[in-house]
């Protein structure tokens, strides 16, 4: 994906292969940029690493004046572009998935300014807002699905897969376009030696596309909460198909933009596709690229995943180079939910290991999730970015403010950031002044830093040394991270009872004494019983009668 001469293909380690690109590839990748032109005129620029500066003669005028800017410029697919983009070889013939393809224009905010951090492969992208038209041009025996709208179908299309067409943008089930039969027939595509493809697409940060001869295709109609309607999608090899892959590929698609249009928001664009690569997941504005040998569960899962990006970051439009969390980890959290809801839990995922999870969010090599990508290790990353924030909002939903208040806060954050940069302390100011809660020590030792948590029980005693007073149980919370504690207890009658204290017990200290309503001999009192918070020690939050 990189030039040879940029910063990032410098940051590739030489002695093993990076997610973000290999040092041996030998693959120079980058845009080759000419004939600039600004308002019709040669403009004056410079090209520094993954950035270009076009120099106005005068500064343009506040009061919305506009600038044209026109220039030529080619770009050489790899053949495995970081997991962006790829060539995906099959039998019937190779599938081109095209990201990353053509200059984007940097993004001018009131916190920054210019952003201009260089792009290096962690970090992904922070985009502006705009309106894209663009034709595809490609060999006849190409089906080609981009971000946005098709506009000229009957040119593109065979009469039959026209037909077909429009009948998948009113059918609630999946409508085959093209066949699988269809694929290796000639046929089944218009005559002449090349087509071009017309897409539109509004309010969007990106485009993208793919094209191939060996593409099965088929639709399903969206349907949205508004009454508006939207169109699943998904194209994929014969290598790719039956009903335990790719044949529930728009059914999947369909479904998780429903969901998460009636949770959070709505979906904004005219049609989703669902794209068979080598990529194993990456999303783009109406276009995802899923990994073509994904099956059953895999296949739900990396397809919610990548659409559920359309929230973070194509609607919420955070700062990804700086922020990777703020869409990673969202998203992560909203596909815990979305596991549940699809086809009454049917790929439902299991109860996550606490203790197992701790030490891997919370490990002496760890970084705060606050960090930039750039500055993370590459091993960190999937913790840092996608489980723990996600995981923290799952515990900030249902174990500190209940799925009500969150529910509420966390669409009002959508809303009012939809189509708009949010910086960190945005979302978090939102989701206190909605809540009716400062969560200022949650977004502080779960974000902000790395604190670790450890609650123990240091004593169980009964007042006066008679049972029939009650118990008093001494807890303490061992380390920097503070949270709410729920205590369990189990008399020897076999009456059970739940305890719960507030974050605030730990204000001022870090023991804290609790009287337990009992009459009678206790058998065992219990931290967190359910095991839902990351205690590093689990060991110390139990206690038992001798």
């Amino acid at each position: 994906l990189f030039n040879t001469k940029s910063r990032g293909q410098a940051r590739m380690p030489v002695d093993s292969r990076s997610r973000y690109g290999d040092a041996k590839s030998g693959f120079n990748g980058g845009d080759n940029i000419s004939n600039v032109q600004l308002n019709d005129a040669r403009a004056d620029y410079i090209i520094n690493d993954t950035r270009m500066q076009i120099r106005l003669t005068k500064p343009m005028k506040g009061n919305g004046e506009s600038v044209k800017i026109k220039m030529d410029f080619s770009f050489i697919l790899p053949e495995y572009g970081a997991d962006r983009c790829g060539i995906l070889n099959t039998k019937n013939g190779d599938i081109f998935t095209v990201g990353q393809w053509y200059p984007r224009m940097c993004v001018f905010d009131e916190v920054q300014g210019w952003n201009t951090l260089p792009y290096l492969g962690p970090s992904e992208f922070y985009l502006e807002y705009g309106d894209f038209d663009f034709t595809i041009t490609v060999p006849a025996t190409h089906i080609v699905v981009a971000s946005g709208e098709l506009q000229n179908a009957a040119e593109v299309l065979t009469p039959a897969q026209n037909n077909r067409y429009e009948i998948a943008k009113k059918s609630d089930k999946t409508v085959m376009i093209r066949t699988e039969k269809e694929v290796t027939d000639p046929s089944s595509r218009p005559k002449g030696n090349t087509l071009s493809w017309h897409y539109k697409i509004t309010n969007a940060r990106d485009v993208s596309w793919a094209s191939s001869k060996a593409f099965i295709w088929d639709a399903a109609k969206i349907n949205l909460p508004s009454g508006k309607t939207s169109l699943a999608m998904s194209v994929y090899p014969v290598e790719s198909s039956g009903e335990k892959a790719w044949g529930r590929a728009t059914e999947y698609t369909k479904k998780s933009i429903e969901n998460y249009s009636k949770r959070w928001f709505e979906f904004p664009y005219p049609a989703a596709s669902n794209v068979a690569s080598n990529v194993g997941g990456m999303e783009y504005p109406g276009i995802v690229f899923c990994g073509w040998k994904a099956t059953e569960d895999g296949l739900f899962g990396v397809t919610d995943h990548e659409l559920g990006h359309t929230w973070f970051p194509m609607i919420v439009g955070s700062n990804e180079r700086k922020y990777g969390w703020m869409d990673e980890g969202f998203n992560t959290f909203i596909n815990s939910i979305s596991h549940e809801d699809f086809n009454k839990g049917e790929y439902k995922e299991e109860p996550k290991n606490m203790e197992q999870m701790a030490q891997y969010m919370f490990g002496p090599n760890s970084e705060a999730i606050l960090t930039t990508p750039d500055a993370m290790k590459e091993v960190n990353i999937g913790t840092a970015l996608y489980f723990k924030p996600g995981y923290g909002l799952e515990l900030l939903r249902n174990e500190i403010l209940g799925a009500d208040r969150f529910d509420y806060a966390f669409k009002l954050y959508i809303q009012r950031w939809a189509f708009k940069h949010p910086t960190p302390w945005d979302f978090f100011r939102t989701m206190d002044n909605a809540a009716g809660e400062d969560l200022s020590w949650f977004w502080k030792g779960w974000f902000i830093e790395n604190y670790r948590l450890d609650q123990a029980i240091e004593s169980v005693k009964y007042e006066g040394d008679n049972e029939a007073n009650g118990a008093i149980v001494t807890i303490a919370n061992l380390d920097q991270m503070a949270m709410p504690v729920t205590i369990a207890y189990e008399t020897v009658s076999g009456k059970k009872d739940i305890i719960k204290l507030p974050v605030e017990v730990w204000n001022n200290t870090n023991v804290w004494k609790v009287k337990l309503p009992t009459t009678e001999k206790l058998v065992s009192v219990v931290i967190d019983p359910k095991k839902v918070f990351p205690d590093m020690n689990f060991a110390n939050n139990s206690w038992k009668t001798n």
